[in-house]
């Protein structure tokens, strides 16, 4: 019988290295509202110590928490994976599925790639896997394949579902900075007086400094748009005004900054 069809068992040197259990969920809405989802995926140590590792050489990698599979540039726990493996001192990576690790072929490509050169097995909630055999690779593959295709097909109904309600004239976007909306979904104006007071020390810095002036001293980074932009400020602008769904329930995202307020009363 051809020895890739037989039951795969971990060697004794795999099982000497690490046991990496990766973990994912692609929003932070998913972590909260999907905690059944996350718990399955803790539960996953068990499984590696079923497999033969120790509890000591079992460990998590949860940071990716809330971030999509899409891309693995922001996955910092992805890229430790990577690292980890590509230094000879992973066995084993368990995951509940491909998607959980990658959703593009050329993340789960890499992973493969290196799993395979330092002879790290792959194992998902129900079989186990060596990429270096030839099936076991072609089963890996064609579950890369079904993620990616499985986000494709996501965001087609996402899109669908968004042009629909639009053609209805139910669609909400985010509204500019300023506004919100009321209990029917009427847009008006933000009643808290916090962000009105920001809104109206961002027009009295224009006025008080020509637009034009603004964006070339933004561009140029000079002394005015440092010394004249939001971070500095007392009770600041600091980041944009956004509003919940709900009337006055103010947020702030540290994020935007003064290039974005250009952008918007330009």
């Amino acid at each position: 019988m051809n020895a890739e069809l037989l039951p795969l068992t971990p060697s004794t040197d795999q099982r000497a290295k690490m046991a990496y259990v990766y973990i994912r969920q692609s929003s932070l809405m998913q972590v909260t509202r999907h905690a059944e989802s996350t718990d399955l995926q803790y539960a996953l140590v068990q499984r590696a110590v079923a497999l033969g590792w120790p509890r000591e050489r079992v460990e998590l990698i949860d940071e990716d928490l809330g971030k999509s599979g899409a891309q693995a540039e922001a996955r910092g726990g992805f890229q430790r994976l990577l690292a980890e493996i590509s230094l000879a001192r992973v066995g084993l990576v368990l995951s509940f599925d491909a998607s959980r690790l990658a959703r593009n072929n050329r993340d789960w490509y890499q992973l493969l790639e290196v799993c395979s050169i330092f002879g790290t097995l792959i194992a998902d909630g129900e079989r186990l896997y060596d990429p270096r055999l030839y099936h076991d690779r072609l089963l890996l593959g064609l579950s890369g394949m079904m993620s990616e295709a499985e986000l494709h097909q996501l965001k087609q109904r996402m899109q669908a579902g968004a042009r629909h309600k639009a053609e209805r004239g139910d669609l909400r976007q985010g509204l500019p900075v300023g506004l919100a909306r009321g209990p029917a979904g009427e847009v008006v104006l933000n009643p808290d007086e916090e962000v009105q007071a920001r809104i109206q020390l961002v027009f009295e810095k224009f006025r008080a400094h020509p637009l034009s002036r603004w964006r070339d001293a933004v561009s140029a980074g000079s002394a005015l748009a440092s010394a004249s932009s939001p971070q500095s400020w007392p009770c600041a602008l600091r980041g944009r005004l956004a509003t919940s769904a709900h009337l006055g329930h103010p947020r702030y995202s540290p994020q935007s900054r003064l290039r974005w307020s250009l952008r918007l009363w330009a």
